[in-house]
């Protein structure tokens, strides 16, 4: 008698990945309420190692939003050009920067929010209501929201996000035209192995954040290779002198 093969249990359907998208809904709603203009605001570039913090704040169109927009990490480069000409074309917008001397005098969260609230101040015309991406609030005479992860969830954050984000990147691929070397183009001052063997052989530029760790340590050890070579030299030179 040939027996059963065992039957196999009924395979778990795969749990359905939910896809969050930033929408206008809170937006939506302070219109309804009268409230208006309502801005969203983002910063880019808190992590490199070198160039500014960059802020923006925007204020929709509520007839004329820009398709697909979404946070800025989410979107490949050639989308985020094209979202950012969008989004300058239809909106009202402002950015700030926050420079690498101020960011080590007040620290790289102080620096964002002072950018924030730059960029929000710099609007053209006052908003009434402000969100703004993360946990804190900034210094504005807006009714202020802070959204935890609000780029992925408020459409005025993620078109500031972009805004920022373009900008920023925009910027240290001219900065990398004033300090060639360390690939600013290419990695925009984070920390990546490429940037950080060229901070260790070139040592620290003007754009680079002097109190981060990583930047300490490379002015250390490029400052210690310069006074060894100097000491090489010079040892050379006495004993070149003392042969003759």
């Amino acid at each position: 008698m040939i027996r059963d093969a065992k039957k196999k249990p009924p395979a778990k359907p795969r749990k359905s990945k939910i896809v969050v998208a930033p929408c206008f809904t809170r937006e939506f709603a302070l219109l309804e309420r009268g409230i208006w203009p309502v801005a969203g605001c983002d910063e880019a570039g808190r992590g490199p190692l070198a160039g500014p913090v960059v802020a923006a704040a925007v204020v929709l169109d509520p007839n004329n939003i820009p398709k697909g927009l979404d946070d800025s990490k989410k979107l490949t480069e050639s989308k985020r050009e094209a979202l950012f000409e969008e989004i300058c074309a239809t909106s009202s917008f402002a950015v700030a920067y926050a420079s690498p001397t101020r960011i080590d005098r007040d620290n790289i969260l102080r620096a964002s929010l002072w950018a924030l609230a730059r960029a929000v101040a710099s609007l053209p015309d006052a908003p009434k209501h402000v969100f703004v991406d993360g946990r804190d609030k900034i210094d504005t005479t807006a009714d202020c929201e802070a959204v935890i992860g609000g780029d992925a969830l408020v459409l005025s954050i993620a078109a500031a996000s972009i805004i920022a984000k373009v900008s920023r990147d925009r910027l240290m691929c001219r900065l990398a035209e004033d300090c060639p070397g360390y690939g600013f183009e290419i990695h925009k001052g984070y920390g990546v192995p490429q940037h950080m063997a060229a901070l260790n052989e070139l040592g620290p530029s003007i754009h680079h954040r002097s109190l981060f760790a990583p930047v300490a340590a490379a002015r250390a050890r490029h400052q210690a290779g310069v006074r060894a070579a100097g000491l090489i030299e010079v040892h050379t030179t006495i004993d070149i002198d003392i042969s003759a």
